[in-house]
């Protein structure tokens, strides 16, 4: 009886172990994903901006500006490896608008990018506008399991990667996150032609580079790899080319992700944390001290073997038939 017993639990223990490993080495990798039907409003405010209307043709200052950037996944084109999200920002003047405000932009941008790592794909219909860049680094999000080192991260202004630099960790609303910086220094990104009246010059029409100096900001759960707070200091102008100095600013100020917003983004992100540990780590745990636990049991009976009851057992059976 014991030995049946023992070779019951040994089988058991033997197979909560293969179960623990898989669980801790092969799952993870399987299960946990950044998921395919993502959706997220995300609000960032900044006051005393200075922006160019194209409605006035003129330079705004001291506005209160409200981004509100929607992202929704494609679930259909995405698949176990790769997800493709779209986020579609509408940039508003709050401060000489009602609500929504006055519209200053309404940018769109499609990544691809692979479901653990967050690393951008050149597929699927990814594009910036109606540009088609080639994409490399992070794009919405950081790797599940963001470790302390600089990344390279795709800026949608210069539509290319520019490095994301480690910079400490913080605790925002309980939760500690990485700090990352971008810092992109008076780099061009494009051209514009203009009046040459709307910038001081005598031309008719002259064409201008467009320059950005910027200081991005990200608070990074490590655990999901999600930002859960963004400040955005940019500076955006049309360079004058004889001088080198501003000719018109197009985009001036610091926006900062809502209080609202980061709370919502904690809260998710201490919930995929805990799934995401359970799977990676306390589930694995568990079954495993289980299987070691059945595993001595069943070895403990096995060696023993036949226990002493056993025996009388069967004496009594044989005294019983001598009779």
């Amino acid at each position: 009886m014991r030995r049946t017993v023992g070779v019951t639990l040994t089988g058991l223990g033997a197979f909560l172990l293969v179960l623990a490993l898989m669980s801790y080495f092969f799952l993870p990798g399987q299960i946990v994903k950044f998921p395919l039907n993502q959706y997220t409003v995300t609000r960032l405010v900044g006051t005393n901006v200075t922006y160019f209307s194209q409605a006035s043709l003129s330079e705004v200052n001291g506005a209160t500006v409200r981004t509100v950037a929607t992202t929704q996944g494609n679930v259909s084109g995405g698949t176990s490896s790769t997800a493709i999200w779209t986020t579609q920002t509408g940039v508003f003047d709050i401060t000489h608008g009602g609500n929504p405000g006055i519209p200053i932009e309404y940018p769109t941008e499609t990544f691809a990018f692979n479901r653990r790592t967050g690393v951008l794909d050149n597929c699927c219909g990814a594009e910036v506008g109606t540009s088609r860049p080639h994409f490399a680094g992070q794009g919405y999000v950081w790797p599940i399991g963001t470790q302390k080192k600089n990344y390279q991260i795709f800026d949608t202004t210069l539509l290319k990667p520019e490095p994301a630099v480690y910079s400490g960790t913080t605790t925002i609303d309980g939760l500690n996150v990485y700090i990352f910086v971008e810092h992109v220094t008076n780099q061009q990104y494009g051209t514009v032609q203009v009046p040459g009246s709307l910038v001081g010059m005598s031309q008719s029409e002259v064409t201008l580079p467009e320059d950005l100096t910027a200081t991005n900001t990200y608070y990074v759960d490590p655990g999901t790899g999600a930002p859960v707070k963004q400040i955005q200091d940019q500076s955006e102008t049309l360079v004058n080319t004889s001088t080198g100095t501003p000719a018109l600013t197009l985009f001036s100020g610091t926006l900062t992700t809502t209080p609202q917003t980061v709370q919502a983004a904690v809260n998710t992100a201490s919930t995929y944390d805990t799934e995401i540990s359970i799977v990676q780590s306390i589930g694995p745990l568990v079954a495993g001290l289980v299987a070691i636990v059945l595993l001595v049991l069943g070895v403990v009976l096995m060696v023993t073997g036949e226990g002493p009851d056993d025996y009388e057992y069967e004496d009594d059976e044989a005294v019983g038939a001598e009779a």
